[in-house]
């Protein structure tokens, strides 16, 4: 059964190219969030189970809900996105505009810590389909952006 996956390219934080000013030193970035690094990973170091904190953890989470079929959580049927439907579906900007659509409302639905400022999905002749999403993440109005290739294997 082929099975659609995902490939990231994280492109870099705006802000994380220019020098932090005084305020931006001060931030408290606790309430971004901490949990379990994806993919699952042990620290080595630690003897325990590795984290990703804050931003990275935010990247982390909608590769996560972006790479979850609908109905393939047990106790949270309707958590995920439906690109999976997509699967077989000619690599068009038609479908391109499809999955556009699905992340957004994945991502509006399911990531409350970000605002989506756009999706870009177009397809690439070697057969996957690149999508870029654009983000604010809304306690620390950092924008943000993810790119992704969606191939069917």
């Amino acid at each position: 059964m082929a099975r659609l996956t995902l490939s990231r390219d994280l492109v870099r934080d705006r802000r994380e190219l220019a020098s932090p000013t005084k305020k931006e030193k001060g931030v408290r970035k606790e309430f971004l969030g901490r949990g379990w690094r994806f993919p699952f990973g042990m620290d080595n170091a630690k003897g325990g189970v590795a984290y990703s904190e804050y931003e990275q953890n935010i990247r982390e989470c909608i590769t996560i809900i972006l790479g979850t079929k609908p109905g393939e959580r047990q106790m949270m049927p309707d958590f995920g996105c439906r690109i999976h439907e997509l699967m077989f579906s000619p690599n068009t900007p038609a479908t391109a505009t499809l999955i556009k659509y699905y992340v957004e409302e994945a991502l509006t639905r399911w990531e409350q810590r970000i605002e989506v400022s756009g999706v870009n999905a177009w397809p690439d002749p070697g057969g996957v389909i690149r999508v870029e999403v654009s983000y604010t993440i809304r306690s620390t109005q950092e924008q943000q952006s993810l790119a992704l290739q969606l191939s069917g294997g």
